[in-house]
């Protein structure tokens, strides 16, 4: 695995997940000083240019996880009616690449959004109406409910908090990271078992 593919978790300083962000992202933050604390595993050391006056060279150590003060693109207000976007990638992540019909797990390539009510009968496109579906599957179920194809769902469909959907959005998430993610998950949520 390349090192420069792994990601940092971005929180603000109450500890709270905004993104995942680069290195070089990281590296700017803390340029612009805006790194309020960072905790978790050291991932990266940068060496930049040598201080002509001191002879120092300059030195960022960019950890797994970074606190930052002020507002960036990644931060929102987090209210009760919080949703986040709809992606396939995220949908096909948060039922862990399963199927929700037959029980047998596949390749993101071999996935499709399900509605469960459709579209045609009134269905909308949410998080709480769409599972993950093998193209046969969903293909078999077609334009009915689940009840009127008689198949049956494995699991209900839920919307994500933003910390469950930051872990949606994560691609290869370090221990340490998932813990702090775990830690802002809902008690009864089913991610916590990844």
């Amino acid at each position: 695995m390349e090192i420069y593919q792994l990601q940092v978790l971005r929180t603000d300083p109450s500890g709270m997940p905004l993104e995942w962000i680069s290195y070089q992202e990281a590296a700017k933050l803390y340029y612009l000083e805006l790194v309020a604390y960072t905790c978790g595993t050291q991932l990266y050391v940068l060496r930049g240019g040598t201080n002509a006056k001191t002879g120092r060279q300059s030195i960022i150590e960019v950890n797994s996880i970074l606190a930052t003060y002020g507002h960036h693109h990644g931060s929102c207000q987090v209210d009760a009616h919080y949703a986040p976007p709809l992606s396939n990638p995220a949908l096909f992540k948060r039922d862990n690449h399963i199927c929700l019909y037959c029980g047998m797990r596949f390749y993101a390539r071999d996935l499709s959004r399900d509605h469960i009510r459709p579209i045609s009968l009134g269905g909308t496109d949410t998080w709480n109406n769409v599972v993950t579906a093998c193209k046969r599957c969903n293909n078999h179920k077609a334009g009915r409910s689940p009840e009127q194809a008689g198949m049956q769902l494995l699991a209900i469909p839920f919307t994500p908090t933003h910390a469950e959907y930051i872990y949606l959005q994560g691609r290869r998430i370090l221990t340490d990271q998932m813990e702090f993610l775990r830690a802002h998950f809902p008690r009864k949520s089913p991610l916590h078992h990844r």
